[in-house]
């Protein structure tokens, strides 16, 4: 069995959980995400703690074990705190600005790139190269982040893109004559 799949999932006060016809959905200050249950994996909800079990001793029941459980935990963390992925413009002339659901992003192309966010992602811009996503749900977050760095990835020789704040760039030594 899942070694993160035996840990139990603490749901602090405000958090509402509810498991209807093989969906699971979490309530909370931030919001409520609803995901669909894995048939090969039973949650039990007792005394503040949610636990994932195993329903029968295949190995994908048993893998599903552990991924149900963090993706609950998510959930729980997400309607409580809430996940932020951070990004940073590096290059001369790289900006970034938050217009509503909008992120304009300008990156040393001919053209402006605007990117919509979709329902649940807010963004935020402190200064004109850092970029903040916010949202309820991880994936989401992770994916919209994503796809704003694809528009300028960084480049290996002088490290200019968009980038994750926490991400190291390894450059590459130019060609010698």
């Amino acid at each position: 069995m899942s070694r993160i799949g035996k840990n139990p999932i603490p749901v602090p006060k405000g958090v509402d959980v509810s498991m209807v016809s093989g969906q699971i959905t979490v309530k909370g200050p931030l919001g409520s995400i609803a995901r669909p249950l894995d048939p090969n994996v039973g949650i039990e909800n007792a005394n503040g703690h949610l636990q994932c079990a195993a329903l029968g001793n295949s190995r994908h029941a048993r893998a599903m074990s552990g991924t149900m459980r963090a993706l609950v935990s998510n959930m729980v963390v997400g309607v409580t705190k809430g996940w932020e992925r951070k990004l940073q413009l590096v290059g001369v002339g790289y900006r970034a600005q938050a217009q509503g659901d909008k992120l304009n992003l300008t990156l040393g192309f001919s053209h402006p790139v605007v990117h919509q966010m979709p329902q649940g992602v807010k963004v935020a811009t402190p200064t004109q190269t850092e970029i903040v996503l916010t949202g309820i749900d991880r994936q989401l977050v992770g994916q919209v982040a994503a796809e704003v760095r694809a528009y300028r990835s960084p480049e290996p020789y002088k490290g200019k893109g968009v980038r994750y704040v926490d991400e190291t760039i390894v450059l590459k030594e130019t060609k010698k004559k």
